[in-house]
Parts: C-alpha cells; sequence; structure tokens
C-alpha cells in the first residue's frame, strides 16, 4: 500500500475512533437521563435524547462500522497466525511522528500504534496468499532506497518576529518565566505557526525551506531549551526544541516484509477493503446488508 493512501487509512481512523469515544460517552451518560437539558435557546430546550440521536443519525453507522472492522480484523489475524513485529510498527510510527505528526503526547502515541498495527494486520491479510521472488523485492529496494531512510528531525517551536530588539525582549520574557506557546501567539508573525503556539512539528535538516543556519542552532539546543534569536527571511526566529529524532537507514533485511505487501497490493486486482471479508467471519449488524 502506497504511504499517502496508509497515512489517509490511519487518519481516517483516528477521526472515526473520535467519534467512538464521544458517541458512546454520551450514550453511556453519566448518571442522568435522556430528558436531561443540555442546552437552551431562550425559552427553548435541547435534551441530551435530542442530541443523543442527532449523534446517532450523523455518526453511529460509521462508528458501528469501524467498530466491526476491528473485530473482523482482530479475528482473522487470529485465524491465520498473523503478527505484525513491533520493529515494523516503530518504522511507521518513526515515519508518522516525523513527517504528520507533532503530538508528543503518550496517549496519542499510544493511539497512532494500534491504529498503525491494524493498517498492517490488514496488509498482511491481504496479501498473506501472495509470493514475490526474492530478486523482485531486491530490485525494488535498490531503486526506492530513499523511502527507507528516515533522516534526522526535530521536533520545533519558534517565534519568529521582525526585529533584533523584539527577538531580545522574547528571550528576555522567556528567561523571566513566560510560557513560550502563549508568547508565540502573541508575538510572532509567522503566520503558518502563531496560532499553533509556535509549534512547527518536525523539521529535517536537509529541508531546503529551512536556512542552514536555523538548522545549525536547532542541532545545538537540548531538549525543552531555546536558541539565542536566529536571522531568518522575514526577522528574527527564537526556536524551542521539543524532540530530536536520530536518523535511520533501514536495510534491505529489515524492510523486506513490507517490501512484498506493498508490491502486492499493487499486483491485487480492485480495491479491497474490511468488508470483503465480513462473509467470512459471519458479521450481521444493525444496518442489515452491508
Amino acid at each position: 500500500m502506497e504511504k499517502k493512501q496508509l497515512w489517509l487509512i490511519i487518519a481516517g481512523l483516528i477521526l472515526i475512533n473520535c467519534l467512538t469515544v464521544a458517541f458512546f460517552l454520551t450514550k453511556q451518560g453519566t448518571g442522568f437521563g435522556s430528558g436531561e437539558v443540555v442546552a437552551t435557546v431562550g425559552k427553548e430546550e435541547i435534551t441530551r435524547q435530542d442530541w443523543l440521536n442527532v449523534m446517532e443519525s450523523r455518526y453511529g453507522k460509521d462508528v458501528l462500522k469501524e467498530l466491526i472492522d476491528q473485530k473482523v480484523v482482530e479475528l482473522l489475524a487470529k485465524k491465520y497466525d498473523i503478527e505484525v513485529p513491533e520493529a515494523a510498527i516503530d518504522r511507521e510510527m518513526l515515519l508518522v511522528k516525523t513527517m504528520y505528526g507533532n503530538s508528543t503526547e503518550a496517549s496519542s502515541e499510544e493511539e497512532w500504534r494500534k491504529q498503525i498495527e491494524a493498517s498492517l494486520l490488514l496488509e498482511e491479510i491481504l496479501t498473506k496468499d501472495v509470493e514475490i521472488p526474492e530478486a523482485e523485492l531486491k530490485a525494488y529496494y535498490d531503486e526506492n532506497n530513499s523511502l527507507y531512510n528516515i533522516p534526522t528531525s526535530y521536533h520545533v517551536s519558534q517565534i519568529v518576529v521582525k526585529t533584533l530588539d523584539e527577538a531580545k525582549q522574547a528571550v528576555k520574557e522567556l528567561e523571566q518565566g513566560s510560557n513560550f506557546s502563549t508568547l508565540a501567539m502573541e508575538m510572532s508573525i509567522d503566520e503558518f505557526s502563531a496560532s499553533q503556539g509556535g509549534d512547527m512539528g518536525f523539521v529535517r535538516a536537509e529541508d531546503e525551506f529551512i536556512s542552514p543556519k536555523y538548522i545549525e542552532a536547532i542541532e545545538k539546543l537540548k531538549p525543552d531549551k531555546w536558541s539565542e534569536p536566529i536571522q531568518v527571511e522575514d526577522g528574527y526566529a527564537i526556536a524551542l526544541l521539543h524532540e530530536r529524532i536520530e536518523g535511520k537507514k533501514y536495510n534491505f533485511k529489515e524492510v523486506k516484509d513490507e517490501i512484498r505487501r506493498v508490491i502486492a497490493l499493487e499486483q491485487m486486482q480492485g480495491h479491497s477493503t474490511v468488508e470483503d471479508f465480513w462473509n467470512e467471519v459471519n458479521v450481521d449488524w444493525f444496518y442489515g446488508e452491508k
């Protein structure tokens, strides 16, 4: 499966998981009856039941389908004795963090790991009967070597201001205990990151859009430390390093199974989904025929 497709699937699964939490937390309630008033508009009341009815009509089918799909993948993995090595999950997690994510919360990372595992299990199930010659696997690796070379990356936040005096003032306020994120929202002129509290996500040393001076400055930082003012195109920046992830180059043996799945999925005709396996595990659900 192409990386772009994988990330779209993972993002979609996480979105639905968020809806799942919201839906079932409200469905279970907090000890109040369905007639509990959750909002008023003038003299009009909106009850918990009104709210739940709309939630179910909008999200109920998708949430239930997601729960079914998760269970189907689990059952099929057990049936065919399929497991995903932790190393494979770690590799995909590294890509997710450095390319698409900027959250460092443990709960968020654990959720990513679960979704990555589910996605890889599905790929293994879809391609379990496909055999690819060793020579073809090696040729793919040699031709796409850059895909398996993850450069050193830095999770950075920044405050960008127009003048050196403003930059020095920002550093002074940080030294006096000001919160970096709050200060970035108040002072930074960078439209991309200011609204995120200065959070830029991960940047790479080889990024052509980041100046060498900027990279040089953050390379010297320790986690949770900020830099002195750095001259940039729009003025001056103060960079805060959250996390550094060392680069890694994966050899053929480490990614051989992944390459087999990629080639196998490319060779498969049509678009396969978890629903294709519903009959195999006898799925019966509230909404009838899928």
